[in-house]
């Protein structure tokens, strides 16, 4: 049976809104566009759009709801590497350290599965290491004064005569 300017439209229509739900890349849907225009029998628009679920042609198109996939699950040394670099606040040094392994360890975990849980790692990551700088700057200024005034620190004795 041969396909109408109709028909074509309908099927172009159909191409525009599968393009438009993510069913379709830009190439495939440019490609299948131009072969609509072309076409010269109904069997030809519906071999174009009969991969295209819930889509046929003289038929609305079908919408089904949004179904959403099951959420990731968030890596759990990464949610501890970052309460250990927040916790630094209470136990200084203490948690820095453990902050910049676990972040270390849930970032390699997450390129391994896929969870969740980049973003709070590399924050642990970052506070745990400005937390170990600022240990080693606080204790190089503490050593520096203790320099200074062991080496300063005592009584100038001068002595006159012989």
């Amino acid at each position: 049976m041969r396909a109408s300017d109709r028909d074509r439209d309908s099927a172009n229509g159909l191409l525009q809104t599968a393009y438009a739900e993510g069913r379709l890349t830009k190439d495939e849907y440019d490609e299948r566009s131009g072969k609509v225009l072309a076409s010269q029998t109904f069997d030809q628009l519906r071999a174009l759009t009969a991969d295209l679920p819930g889509f046929s042609l003289g038929a609305q198109p079908q919408h089904y709801p949004m179904q959403y996939g099951v959420p990731r699950r968030t890596n759990g040394l990464a949610v501890a590497s970052l309460a250990c670099g927040v916790g630094q606040v209470f136990f200084w040094f203490l948690a820095a350290i453990p902050a910049v392994v676990l972040g270390h360890m849930a970032r390699r975990q997450i390129r391994q599965t896929g969870e969740d849980g980049a973003g709070l790692a590399l924050a642990g990551l970052i506070l745990g290491w400005i937390g170990i700088a600022a240990t080693v700057l606080f204790v190089a200024v503490i050593v520096a004064a203790v320099a200074v005034t062991s080496t300063h620190g005592g009584p100038v004795v001068r002595r006159f005569g012989p």
